[in-house]
């Protein structure tokens, strides 16, 4: 009999079932360590920067931690997570202050302990809402990029008190977008991520630098807008047949690793056509390069012209080097949608079914002959409102310091105890 259980118990322990088990227990427990060491009891401050996501998702948060420490500097800022991983993440990358609160009770205690005045949230995580439940604080969606694809813009924008927006293209795509809207509740911040100082990732070459960094395809098809699979080989190609020229290949990195067969087989031919382009090159400084994981906003200096997508890489080449010119890519062979979906391109050549094959002219010309320049010029402007590098900074802290006084003078005749949120622990598992 004793054999038996003794067997039975070396099953158990030895099982799988049992191994998940304590794997769990054990993270449970690593975990509760950390939400005791991070618990918010030291935390003084007006700001939450609340963020509910796991560490796959902390790309949306970290390009404003450089902001964000700035911000500080003004208005004490506090991290709030709600995720292990993210926590982890935050930890590696700032010394801003950060509490840790998987649950929803612990978040609202943490919140009614304190004396926030205003909370910022970079993306539309479903946990958001719970936060928003919190009524003392303005709510204020600041997200996580601009570009014109259809994603920016989300009939959520309704739950925040304020959206930071960067200019007038922005409110313009809420407008076509939603119905019912208060426009009041935007504000044009434009884009302090992009203010950031940042040391050149791209070595000085003595020849010209053209990139090519095509966005990947998105969750659906409406959301889709890269060029990897119709145009990518095809743009490489000219691009590598111009002379005195280098090449920069820097992709989303998803695009590595798309399991669409027509991206993943475009992608490896680009590869290919690099490689081949590289033997007959001895000078490191000239030869053609991919880039997936380095920063991109740090290699625009280098940049003589970039080609690309509808995403943010070509607006964020539009505010940093607007004296630059740019080729953007077209899937829909609709320039009367895009020109109105995505005004940068009213300023651009349009690649598409009916110009791929003349883009080796097209780039030949717009290194010689850039004469989108005063274009480029107004419709910066429109995107991201006047002013130079570092102006997006300045209204950014004064549209957090102006909406903290007015909430501090709201708040003195403000008084509830109501709470109209629920919990979901099974959202809270690491």
């Amino acid at each position: 009999m004793k054999d038996l259980i003794r067997k039975t118990a070396l099953w158990a322990v030895r099982s799988s079932a049992w191994k998940t088990t304590s794997k769990w227990i054990r993270g449970t427990e690593r975990w509760n360590r950390l939400e005791d060491e991070y618990d918010g009891s030291y935390v003084k401050a007006e700001v939450v920067v609340y963020f509910g996501d796991r560490s796959p998702k902390f790309y949306q948060l970290e390009q404003w931690i450089p902001v964000l420490e700035e911000l500080h500097k003004t208005h004490r800022v506090v991290l709030v997570l709600r995720k292990g991983s993210a926590l982890l993440r935050a930890l590696e990358v700032t010394r801003l202050p950060v509490v840790f609160k998987r649950r929803f009770d612990p978040l609202h205690t943490f919140y009614h302990a304190n004396d926030f005045k205003l909370a910022l949230y970079v993306n539309n995580g479903m946990t958001n809402f719970q936060s928003l439940a919190f009524a003392p604080m303005v709510h204020v969606h600041v997200n996580h990029g601009e570009s014109d694809k259809l994603s920016m813009v989300s009939n959520q924008a309704k739950s925040y008190d304020k959206v930071f927006v960067a200019g007038n293209a922005a409110i313009e795509r809420h407008r076509r977008a939603l119905i019912d809207f208060d426009e009041s509740a935007l504000i044009k911040v434009g884009r302090p991520q992009l203010d950031i100082d940042r040391p050149p990732e791209l070595e000085s070459s003595s020849v010209r630098t053209i990139m090519y960094a095509p966005t990947w395809e998105g969750e659906n098809e409406t959301n889709n807008y890269t060029s990897v699979d119709l145009y990518g080989p095809q743009i490489v190609e000219a691009v590598l047949r111009l002379p005195d020229t280098r090449l920069i290949y820097k992709p989303h990195p998803r695009v590595g690793s798309s399991t669409d067969p027509a991206i993943a087989e475009a992608n490896t031919r680009i590869l290919d056509l690099i490689d081949g382009a590289n033997e007959s090159i001895a000078d490191d400084s000239k030869q053609h390069q991919v880039l997936t994981q380095d920063d991109i906003l740090a290699m625009f200096d280098a940049v003589d012209l970039l080609i690309t997508d509808i995403s943010s890489v070509g607006l964020d080449f539009l505010y940093l080097q607007s004296d630059k010119p740019l080729a953007l890519t077209d899937r829909r062979d609709d320039t009367a949608r895009l020109n109105t979906e995505a005004p940068i391109s009213r300023a651009t050549p349009i690649i598409d079914g009916s110009t791929i094959d003349d883009v080796e002219e097209t780039f030949a010309e717009m290194l010689t002959d850039d004469r989108a320049a005063r274009t480029r010029h107004d419709l910066r402007c429109h995107y991201f409102g006047e002013g130079e590098k570092g102006t997006s900074t300045a209204l950014f802290t004064e549209a957090v310091s102006r909406l903290i006084a007015d909430r501090t003078i709201e708040l003195a005749q403000f008084h509830t105890e109501s709470i109209n949120a629920e919990s979901d622990d099974e959202s809270n598992r690491e």
